[in-house]
């Protein structure tokens, strides 16, 4: 009944924050009462309730996007605390935090995960533009050029990229994994509008191409291990009773494409190079769950998340019909009773779901040079 009720009043209303007008968002409403604690901390019910720099950075995207402040203040302050030592301009956030073996409360693996890390910086710098705070801007040009100093390498004939994580990614002279959903385009043009002088719009240049060369059959790997001569399929290091496969990571590469404006330099090439999802999609009615490196699906039954993470990748290829659809499947699996994806509602989902939907009822949007757009500052 709350649930409920929190919905009519969010779909009907206006918010005013700050002096701004927002623009009401349930789906987010919802999702900040169901998986973010009264200190700040994103909660993921399914791993343990344990939270990562991940579920923290994308939290603080979509709390930007509502008109939030704070909650994305207190985001902030406990993944400063937590996760960074206290200063985010210092130390590299840890990637995970939760119930350590002794039965504590605290960071479970010091390593960083490059991604959350890029997100968080970029969402600190659009906060310092689009609330005018000088402290915002401070932080986040602080901690994306720590990014370009401890995670980003250069790769012979690739260029410089965005390892994983600080730790454990450069294994051997001539190695280096990568994880391809690490790197949204409009978050690295983002990057480069905020530190031209930094690594970012060469790294987004050179996307392109070696993700092509990383997806022959035309899907996302998870991980993909480059030798300086090829680019290859992989799996995580340490997991090597694994094959290498498309799923739960790659499905976020469609999203990033799909969201990125038409007028982004890279985004048509990246479009061109995963028309076999497109295809298997329109021919299937969603997206596989897991893809081997040569095509063959591994598993079909993909859940709700994924089918919205590929919507805006449909929608930017002209399918609008196959794009629609998977939109009222995706809305048909929003009960009212919990305003939420999927029964039960899992994290991971949820995320998806919220970029995905977001972008298509224009909460937000990408400028060509990464900058947001945000439906209430424009």
């Amino acid at each position: 009944m709350r649930a409920a009720v929190l919905m009519a009043a969010a779909l009907f209303s206006l918010v005013s924050q700050g002096g701004t007008t927002r623009k009401a968002w349930p789906f987010w409403e919802q999702y900040a009462s169901s998986f973010i604690s009264p200190q700040g901390r994103v909660i993921d019910p399914d791993r343990n309730a344990m939270t990562t720099s991940e579920g923290q950075s994308y939290a603080l995207f979509f709390s930007l996007v509502a008109n939030d402040r704070a909650t994305f203040d207190r985001l902030l302050a406990w993944t400063e605390k937590n996760l960074a030592g206290g200063d985010l301009g210092r130390q590299l956030p840890a990637w995970s935090w939760g119930t350590k073996p002794d039965g504590s409360m605290g960071i479970m693996d010091p390593n960083s995960a490059s991604d959350a890390d890029l997100w968080i910086a970029y969402s600190i710098l659009e906060a310092g533009d689009l609330w005018k705070n000088p402290a915002y801007t401070q932080k986040g040009r602080a901690l994306l050029s720590h990014i370009a100093h401890e995670e980003v390498a250069t790769v012979p004939s690739i260029g410089p990229v965005l390892l994983p994580g600080k730790e454990g990614f450069h294994p051997t002279q001539n190695e280096w994994l990568l994880n391809p959903s690490y790197f949204p385009l409009p978050v690295l043009m983002g990057a480069a509008h905020f530190a031209p002088e930094g690594p970012w719009l060469k790294m987004a240049q050179g996307l392109p191409a070696w993700l092509k060369e990383a997806s022959p059959a035309g899907f996302a790997m998870d991980w993909v291990k480059c030798d300086g001569k090829g680019i290859s399929a992989a799996v995580p290091l340490g997991n090597s009773s694994e094959a290498p496969r498309g799923s739960y990571d790659a499905i976020r590469v469609y999203l990033w494409i799909g969201m990125a404006p038409g007028e982004m330099p890279g985004q048509a090439q990246l479009l061109s190079t995963f028309a076999p999802m497109a295809k298997y999609v329109k021919a299937n009615g969603a997206p596989p769950e897991s893809v081997a490196p040569d095509g063959r699906v591994l598993s079909a039954a993909a859940p709700p998340g994924f089918l919205a993470a590929v919507f805006p990748y449909l929608q930017a290829t002209g399918d609008v019909s196959t794009a629609e659809a998977l939109l009222r499947e995706v809305k048909a699996r929003i009960p009212l009773s919990t305003g939420l994806l999927g029964t039960p509602a899992r994290y991971y989902d949820q995320n998806l779901a919220l970029f995905a939907l977001g972008w298509y009822e224009k909460h937000f949007r990408f400028a060509p040079d990464g900058t947001l757009r945000l439906a209430w500052k424009n």
